[in-house]
């Protein structure tokens, strides 16, 4: 069993979404934030991490991503937005990324959706 994988969402400096997976968030934002990532977030930026969610394996991550993939640009907005208002009432924890390509205008912190007690 694969462990650690994720999908992800960035949102691109044209307000496209790019949907993605990876066994290494930081490696991977890093990799898109070079321009080393995907090809469609090639000079799209700035770029922002609006979601991610961790997985138990790559074939659970690729089932997802496709998932993801297949929603309208609007739900995908849609269910970001409902994370978001999760983790402004308590119910989710997450730290939201923008990467710009200058270190100091880069904010880093752990994402993950967690349940309150």
């Amino acid at each position: 069993m694969d462990n650690n994988w994720t999908v992800y969402i960035l949102e691109c400096g044209d307000g496209t979404l790019y949907t993605g997976i990876t066994d290494n968030l930081e490696r991977r934002l890093r990799a898109h934030e070079a321009g080393k990532g995907a090809k469609y977030t090639r000079g799209r930026g700035p770029l922002k991490l609006r979601y991610q969610e961790a997985v138990p394996d790559k074939s659970t991550a690729l089932k997802r991503e496709l998932a993801l993939k297949r929603l309208r640009k609007r739900e995908k907005l849609e269910m970001i937005d409902k994370m978001e208002g999760q983790l402004q009432s308590g119910l989710a924890i997450c730290g939201e990324r923008e990467y710009t390509g200058s270190e100091k205008n880069r904010t880093l912190g752990p994402c993950r959706e967690e349940e309150l007690e």
